[in-house]
């Protein structure tokens, strides 16, 4: 493939073909398309080998076993927690955020950057320690190494700046993707927490990768969902009542998992930085303390979510379970140990979860379901109060079980989850993080809870009724006299409207006799309309070079509803503020 060669402003043209003699080229919008599916297939192909290793880490350092031995469950997260600590400190420094904050930069800070020294340390340090058993997943780690390495390829290809930007949350869907074997919930993700739109651009590209890169894990790892779920069905109503009680349990523990997360993280980021290579090793022998007991509570903990879904664990178990893998987490993500936290979040919910259908199958047998649902129910409800992503959430469950008869009760368990941490816990998680590392970084849930302003908002009622295109001239003058507007508004019959300033009018008077129609001596030039429904922000690119507009109603562009002007959306502007 030879170099990109430039067409114009904006725009060029990549020569990637030659066949017998003719050279084929792509725009770059196509490129990226193009590009889009390549990013995929790399990033499926370094997840696969990313899964590979932490499971070979794990065999190496834990044995096969469910049940490790004890001198390993206790030595091993503690060694490789040393190990881990050397590489961040020494060599990886910029791996200790979140990946998703990270990427995030690269959009909005960086123009797209994201080292691809990020990946190779991602892929080591967390294959050590996750393998090891510290409590944290492969999710965010491969969502950013697919945003690392389609901003490599987009380097070497020499994108244009907007490109480039766009690529880095691309990579991220692809690397998630694959991770998670859900490629909708990947791209709700990205665009509901990395880059909050909905464009037509952006969209295709991150379906395209997150699809391909689907396609190259499940060539290599199987397509079966990530979880396997009994068929369920609604038994009664009243059971709802029980999916509600798991929704506020799970937003009241989601708040205090972020405020443990919030008070310890920046206390230990501020201790001397020699204690940071150490770090890593002390969460990891506090661990191992925890998982001589409950072994469960390490690593990513997803054979003991199937488990918890077939209903192998009592009520009592599974909620201890779930609140052992809060502490292990906690221990491990303060500390500084690179790994995810989407794999902890849906173990401590399919436990809380668990546990609460198993206590209410145990007081009301006749109206509670068994405890699958209620797990899978769980992992969706603390991920939504915790990550604060509540449609992906949704989306997630499905997508992980294959189990899409479930939706009802995850909608309502979710969103009571969801409304509590937003009221409890002012700064969602990542957004925290993102204060604690110095980064203004947008919030996608700010500008989700922003209240959007819209012209009914800013306009008022005209003080006269229009002028009609058949009125005279001497019509226009009796109603400049008694009129406040600087501009009179000027009907037609079909709809479209024109305006005419005040001050004009005696020269245009003293140019034409008084009976003359307004429409021969209007310009031809029209007035954009609004109508009441639409964003004030709109309306601040049509106002331009225009004193006054008129709002119309959907019904008929005739009717008019209102007048808006510079004034009323400043006023607007300042009352909301």
């Amino acid at each position: 493939m030879s170099g990109p060669r430039s067409t114009g402003p904006g725009r060029m043209d990549f020569k990637w073909l030659h066949f017998r003699g003719r050279t084929f080229s792509l725009s770059e919008g196509n490129l990226f398309l193009l590009l889009a599916i390549i990013i995929g297939m790399f990033s499926g192909f370094a997840v696969v080998c990313f899964r590979i290793a932490i499971d070979w880490v794990r065999l190496s350092l834990l044995g096969p076993s469910l049940a490790p031995p004890p001198l390993r469950v206790l030595l091993a997260p503690a060694g490789a927690g040393l190990v881990v600590g050397f590489l961040v400190q020494k060599y990886f420094r910029e791996i200790r955020s979140s990946g998703v904050n990270q990427t995030k930069a690269a959009v909005y800070v960086f123009d797209g950057y994201v080292p691809f020294r990020t990946v190779i340390g991602k892929f080591l340090t967390c294959s050590l320690a996750i393998g090891s058993g510290q409590s944290l997943g492969p999710e965010d780690p491969s969502l950013q190494m697919g945003a690392g390495i389609a901003s490599a390829l987009g380097r070497r290809l020499n994108l244009s700046r907007d490109k480039l930007r766009l690529l880095a949350p691309v990579g991220a869907a692809a690397g998630l993707a694959a991770a998670f074997n859900a490629p909708i919930s990947a791209v709700l993700f990205v665009i509901e927490e990395v880059i909050g739109t909905w464009s037509a651009n952006a969209l295709g590209a991150i379906v395209l990768a997150a699809v391909s890169s689907a396609v190259v894990m499940r060539s290599f790892l199987g397509g079966e969902p990530m979880f396997h779920v009994p068929p369920y069905t609604l038994a009664h109503p009243a059971e709802l009542l029980a999916y509600a009680v798991l929704g506020v349990v799970s937003g009241i523990l989601s708040v205090a998992f972020t405020k443990i997360i919030a008070y310890f993280r920046p206390r230990l980021r501020a201790l001397p930085e020699w204690t940071h290579y150490f770090q890593p090793a002390a969460a990891g022998l506090l661990i191992g303390f925890i998982g001589l007991r409950f072994p469960q509570s390490m690593g990513t903990g997803y054979a003991y979510i199937d488990q918890a879904l077939q209903g192998q664990y009592t009520w009592q178990i599974l909620a201890i379970l779930g609140f052992a893998k809060i502490l292990t987490t906690s221990l491990s993500f303060v500390s500084g140990t690179p790994g995810g936290m989407f794999a902890p979040v849906l173990f401590i919910g399919a436990m809380i979860g668990g546990s609460i259908g198993g206590l209410e199958h145990h007081f009301f047998p006749q109206v509670s379901a068994s405890v699958a649902p209620f797990a899978l129910v769980g992992m969706g409800t603390f991920f939504a109060g915790f990550l604060r992503v509540p449609i992906t959430s949704v989306f997630m469950v499905m997508e992980t079980s294959g189990n899409y008869s479930i939706i009802l009760p995850v909608m309502i368990s979710n969103t009571i989850a969801y409304l509590i941490a937003l009221k409890y816990q002012d700064v969602a998680l990542f957004d925290l993080l993102a204060k604690q590392d110095n980064l203004e970084l947008p919030s996608m849930e700010e500008q989700r809870e922003q209240i959007v302003l819209r012209v009914e908002d800013a306009m008022r009622k005209a003080d006269l009724p229009p002028l009609q295109a058949s009125d005279t001239i001497a019509r226009a003058l009796e109603i400049a006299e008694i009129s406040t507007e600087e501009t009179l508004l000027v009907r037609y019959p079909t709809g479209r409207w024109a305006g005419i300033a005040r001050k004009d009018l005696p020269a245009i008077a003293s140019a034409h006799v008084p009976d003359t129609h307004l429409r021969e001596v209007l310009s031809t030039e029209r007035l954009p309309i609004l109508h009441p429904d639409q964003r004030l922000d709109d309306a601040l690119r049509f106002i331009q070079g225009n004193a006054l507009l008129p709002v119309v109603s959907r019904a008929g562009s005739r009717k008019l509803e209102g007048v808006l002007s510079l004034p009323d959306i400043l006023a607007a502007y300042q009352r909301a503020s």
